[in-house]
């Protein structure tokens, strides 16, 4: 989790590449926020030229007239907004030093950010799953733990009176101390299950409890052991026990709808959970090595949907952003389409087919028809929402585009995915000509994911209709510089942009200086 240092009125993620003054990003450049991030980070003593050099263009050879021109940015910034003049001092012949108020830092940890509402409870029962200790004293374990969870919260989700936290947000909270009526809070939920999970050898030994986040009273709790070979039977344990405390009255059928049809192979499901966090990573180095444990579970299993699913979305990000290789949208596709042939009953499966059949394949028809059956087994499938909203933002609907993301968001307040949600954000809101509030959304998506292209596209298309020239290139250097090889009207074609925001966007993107 990136740190912020907090100074002033400032607050400077450097991770994101963003200085905000209170909840409001300023224009500040990339380079100038490396610059600033290193004198704050040593505030007081002496930063050298080379350092401060090194710090903003690594491994390249420039004359000292930049560093002065972007520090002269940093300085006019500050002193623009704060109305004081004093905070970077020069040393003659040896560098520059930050004087200006004291800095602190925080860990952001899985705080909402400054632009979100608060929560209200839905007007349904309501849960967040936090992730479970691992008590087998061997950290290699800790996927074990996390898979156990997850498949706790996917039969959760099939309950569709049931309003249920996707566990990238609850997983933000993993290894913190946490108080359950804060989370319960922060997450907008009633109920907060959580737990630990022991395994020694064949033996599992999973403790849950159930606690009412308004009063913090505890209305279930219980002890499971099993062999790992019956972890399936166990998890559909746990999710029916959480579910009946919950609804006492609930009817055995409704219960019954939290089992589904598991993959036959152990040995498999080990291998797609192990290669889940990569997946989920979005970086082409990342999906690569997670394709290579997943081709193995396909191989042990060819019927298993999510191992395909899974692989679809690996094909898919190999596409956009390491070539536009013909032989990487066929492979998602092709996957897409076993995902869907064998996971109907799987809402994540589904959804990471029909993302890759809408994308890749261009047919949003049959991805739609993949979303809403995703939809109608897991209706708190956050994921779901997000990456439709993906498909309507290309598809040029913007206003769909903006309340599925908003939805994705509500289920997953701090989804790993978010970026993708205020992408989409900022693609509606630039379709309708609202560009301060792309601007906005794109800033947000930044934030989130500052190692993704395309969160930097959007913030180039949105600064340069502002007229903000200086910044939208600034964000256009960032695209190039994270994919060498982007070309927008690659890219759009790519994604069977709309061509009504392929115009428009394009237009914006050849001011901010990108490629076409």
């Amino acid at each position: 989790m990136a740190t912020i240092l907090e100074f002033g009125p400032f607050r400077l993620d450097g991770d994101a590449g963003i200085l905000f003054h209170g909840a409001e990003p300023t224009a500040l450049g990339q380079r100038a926020v490396l610059l600033l991030a290193l004198l704050v980070r040593q505030a007081g003593v002496p930063v050298s030229k080379d350092a401060l050099i090194e710090a903003a263009w690594p491994a390249q050879a420039i004359e000292d007239s930049n560093l002065t021109v972007q520090i002269a940015a940093v300085r006019r910034t500050l002193a623009d907004i704060s109305g004081e003049a004093r905070w970077i001092e020069t040393l003659p012949r040896r560098g520059y030093r930050y004087v200006g108020p004291t800095v602190t830092k925080s860990d952001p940890g899985p705080a909402r950010t400054p632009q979100a509402p608060l929560l209200s409870l839905p007007d349904r029962p309501s849960i967040a799953v936090l992730p479970f200790t691992n008590l087998s004293g061997d950290a290699a374990q800790d996927y074990f733990a996390d898979g156990m969870v997850d498949d706790i919260i996917t039969g959760l989700s099939r309950i569709n009176w049931l309003f249920v936290i996707a566990r990238n947000s609850t997983f933000a909270y993993k290894g913190r101390a946490v108080d359950v009526k804060q989370v319960g809070r922060e997450l907008g939920v009633r109920y907060v299950l959580e737990g630990s999970v022991r395994k020694t050898g064949t033996l599992v030994r999973i403790t849950g409890q159930l606690i009412d986040a308004s009063t913090g009273m505890h209305v279930w709790a219980e002890r499971f052991d099993r062999r790992s070979e019956d972890v399936f039977a166990l998890q559909d344990d746990i999710a029916s026990s959480t579910v009946g405390a919950i609804a006492p009255s609930l009817r055995r059928a409704e219960i019954n709808r939290v089992r589904r049809k598991r993959p036959d192979s152990l040995d498999a499901y080990d291998l797609v959970l192990r290669a889940q966090p990569d997946v989920d990573s979005g970086m082409p180095a990342q999906v690569t090595q997670a394709l290579v444990l997943l081709e193995r579970a396909i191989a042990l299993e060819p019927a298993y949907a999510l191992a395909h699913g899974n692989a679809a979305m690996c094909h898919h990000c190999l596409f956009l952003r390491a070539g536009l290789q013909e032989t990487n949208r066929e492979a998602s596709i092709r996957h897409a389409r076993s995902a869907i042939a064998h996971g109907q009953d799987d809402a994540p499966a589904l959804t990471l087919a029909g993302f890759s059949i809408g994308m890749d394949g261009h047919d949003r028809s049959a991805a739609f028809i993949a979303f809403e059956a995703a939809l109608a087994i897991s209706p708190s499938s956050a994921l779901t929402y997000i990456l439709g909203s993906v498909m309507l933002g290309w598809g040029g609907e913007a206003d769909r585009a903006i309340e599925w993301s908003e939805q994705g968001l509500r289920l997953s307040p701090f989804d790993p995915w978010a970026f993708a949600a205020f992408d989409a954000q900022a693609m509606g809101h630039f379709h309708r000509g609202r560009y301060e509030e792309a601007c906005r959304a794109a800033y947000r998506s930044v934030q989130a994911n500052p190692l993704h292209s395309i969160t930097h596209v959007q913030l180039a298309a949105a600064l340069a209709k502002l007229g903000r020239l200086r910044e939208a290139k600034a964000a256009a250097t960032r695209v190039l510089e994270l994919h060498p090889t982007f070309r927008y009207g690659r890219q759009f074609q790519g994604v069977n942009c709309a061509p009504a925001l392929a115009s428009s966007l394009g237009d914006a993107l050849r001011v901010a200086g990108l490629p076409e």
